[in-house]
């Protein structure tokens, strides 16, 4: 038995997932390593695994983790699967986020975010990213929780507390994709939210999408004076500028036009976010749906300046 112990790294490894949730397993619903050799760390037995398989596969599916671990206790031969596990297990009392027709990710991420349990929301995010890539993960993970949390509050004016945690656990988990990507070219793509525009996240998943796929860029964030922007586009040359505006309240169109007359006005205007109107958006600013164009209209721009000229 000895042999097929396994360490926590090594289970972390094979479950995909951090030895800190091992860590928070073992603690919080007595999913533990159960080998013990005397002046040993404790290892994980095959029937240890076997636990932890069925826990990692009903949370994934969307189970509460303290009902996951209830199922996981009886051993893998009696637990349901699928749609069945989560009618089986039943769901947290309270009020729910609602992530439309959004898969299981999406409402265990959910389930993690009422929970506040920031350590499954930032491991689902890392892991999606890891798996799906940015843009993947931003529409079909990220985007549904956030929208139902805004939901949620427009009805209830409650969730504030779980907004927050879950947007720093996705600021954090898109900024350490954009760091692990560290793109070698030059910041050819500038990316400011609209003044007094604070909602940021859409415009730092774009960010970490062109980390991923090699094109540099230079954030601002969030509320970006007109002036400090025009600034910033003059002393650095973008080939592209992405202006983010979450509302109308702040989408004004006066922002682009100053983009345009700037002294080295960019090759692209990018106006992105709901809060743009396309009918009164200036000449030669391009609006784009969603954040794959965006990512796609900016990366062919950049492409096209760092593109030799033809002999």
């Amino acid at each position: 038995m000895a042999d097929e112990a396994l360490s926590a790294g090594a289970v972390a490894r094979r479950l995909g997932v951090a030895v800190t949730t091992l860590r928070t397993w073992h603690q919080r619903y007595g999913l533990g390593p159960s080998e013990h050799v005397p002046g040993h760390h404790r290892r994980y037995t095959p029937a240890d695994l076997a636990r932890l398989e069925v826990m990692r596969r009903l949370t994934a599916e969307g189970v509460a983790p303290a009902e996951a671990a209830r199922w996981a206790r009886q051993g893998p031969d009696v637990v349901p699967s699928g749609a069945s596990a989560r009618t089986a297990v039943g769901r947290d009392g309270g009020p729910t986020i609602p992530v439309g027709r959004a898969g299981p990710a999406a409402r265990g991420l959910a389930r993690a975010a009422m929970r506040l349990d920031s350590v499954v929301i930032s491991e689902t995010i890392a892991r999606a990213i890891a798996t799906d890539g940015v843009v993947a993960t931003w529409d079909g993970l990220l985007r549904p929780v956030l929208v139902g949390i805004g939901e949620r509050h427009d009805a209830t004016g409650g969730l504030v507390e779980v907004e927050h945690l879950v947007s720093r656990c996705v600021s954090e988990a898109l900024a350490a994709a954009a760091r692990a990507a560290a793109p070698p070219g030059p910041p050819r793509i500038l990316l400011a939210c609209a003044d007094e525009e604070q909602h940021s996240l859409p415009l730092e998943a774009l960010a970490a999408a062109l980390a991923e796929v090699g094109a540099g860029y230079r954030m601002l964030g969030a509320r970006v004076p007109v002036p400090a922007l025009l600034e910033a586009v003059n002393r650095t040359g973008p080939a592209a500028v992405v202006l983010w505006s979450h509302t109308r309240t702040t989408a004004d169109p006066d922002q682009l036009a100053a983009l345009l007359a700037a002294h080295r006005r960019p090759l692209l205007v990018l106006a992105a976010g709901p809060g743009w109107r396309a009918d009164t958006l200036p000449a030669g600013v391009v609006r784009p749906v969603d954040l794959s164009e965006a990512l796609a209209l900016a990366v062919a721009v950049r492409d096209a300046l760092d593109r030799p000229a033809a002999s």
